[in-house]
This record gives C-alpha cells, structure tokens and sequence, in this order.
C-alpha cells in the first residue's frame, strides 16, 4: 500500500486518501514494511518505473510517515517463529515476507491491510484480521 501510496500507481489517490488519519498512532507498521518499502523502490528504479530522485522523495516521504503518523512495530525473534509456522500452512500459498506481516500483525493485534489479494486471503484462518482499502 505504501509503494502505491508514495509513487504514481493506478490507485495512488485512493491510497493516500484511505491513509489519512487524523489520530496519530493508530496506524503502524514494522520494521520490515520499511525494509520492502525501499526493496520495492530498489526494483522500480532498476526497471526503469521510478528515477532516482522519484525514489529518494518517496523515501524521505516515509521517514515523515514513521516519525509523524505511524507507530513502528518491533519485530523479535518470535513473531519469525510464528511466521515459520504460517507458510508451513503451504496451502495458504504465503511467502515468508508475506508471513511475517502476518506474524506482526498477530503479534500486535492489529488489522493487516494490504493491497495483495492473496495476503488478505491469508490473515483470516491464521486468525489475523486483515482489510484491502
């Protein structure tokens, strides 16, 4: 959603529109949307999506999201245990990133929302709430 939210995608409006919120803390990610974050801007430059500079704003554009709006979800070495535990539920079809936000989720007992069809799909019979916007 972030990527959406912070490059020029077909949903960015939407996106931005749905993140506002005018309650400081009550969304939150973790420490590894930040990692995926600056992965998925490393992949759109490579491919030509985004320019450096594109890439630069949209990272210095999160760092005002973590430092303003969001809380920053610790990661510890249970919610990996409990993420391990998600994609061995092979049917779900989870990658391991994928668990993790799951995982974090849990952890925090927090909605996961995401735009991935498949990822939302997921939450539920692992117990994890999760919403697409």
């Amino acid at each position: 959603m972030l990527v959406a939210a912070l490059t020029l995608e077909a949903r960015t409006a939407q996106i931005q529109s749905w993140l506002y919120d005018p309650t400081p803390g009550s969304l939150a990610i973790s420490e590894w949307t930040v990692a995926e974050f600056s992965s998925a801007l490393s992949i759109k430059l490579r491919t030509g999506a985004v320019d450096a500079a594109l890439r630069a704003d949209a990272l210095a554009a999160l760092a005002r999201l973590c430092s303003d709006s969001f809380a920053l979800l610790p990661i510890t070495s249970n919610e990996f245990h409990t993420a391990t535990r998600f994609v061995d539920q092979f049917a779900l079809g989870l990658r391991a990133g994928d668990a993790l936000h799951l995982a974090v989720s849990a952890a925090h007992g927090a909605t996961l929302c995401t735009l991935d069809k498949r990822l939302a799909e997921a939450g539920p019979p692992l117990g994890v709430s999760t919403l697409i916007p």
